[in-house]
């Protein structure tokens, strides 16, 4: 009777983590709203894909990009409206508390990406993709540079 039940557990994760995962779609299988709102983010911008997932049971569609050569990701609902734009900043373009922010999380790591954070057409957050040794992490700071209370 364990077994199963650990078996059944499994199995229900799994279903859920796979309904929480994005696929690659096609740009012909945006809805009109969230196309429209594409045609008006991108411009400027060469676009790299499409991908659609499940956020908390609400359908998030991401248009990722380049713009001037550095990366912009953003997360569109079902209605059109943005809801997240991850793009890339240069470090050296940081205000200096924020910069310090990062570096201090980022200890004796290299800082190799910094991106900002917007939701809902607010600054919530910088993330930095760091390595030390070999390995990757990200780290976050506010947009006053200091630790978060949680990460965005």
């Amino acid at each position: 009777m364990l077994r199963f039940t650990i078996v059944a557990v499994l199995a229900i994760a799994a279903t859920c983590l796979a309904q929480e995962q994005e696929k690659k779609i096609p740009r012909a299988d945006l809805p009109a709203a969230v196309e429209r709102t594409v045609a008006i983010q991108s411009q400027g911008a060469t676009i790299k894909g499409f991908s659609q997932e499940k956020e908390n049971g609400q359908t998030i569609y991401e248009a990722e990009m380049t713009v001037d050569g550095r990366s912009k990701d953003v997360s569109i609902d079902t209605t059109g409206a943005v809801v997240e734009v991850e793009q890339q900043v240069a470090l050296d373009s940081l205000p200096a508390a924020v910069k310090d922010g990062l570096q201090a999380r980022a200890g004796k790591g290299k800082i190799v990406k910094v991106e900002s954070l917007t939701k809902h057409g607010k600054l919530v957050a910088y993330e930095a993709k760091v390595q030390h040794d070999g390995k990757k992490s990200e780290i976050q700071v506010g947009p006053d540079g200091k630790p978060l209370d949680h990460e965005e």
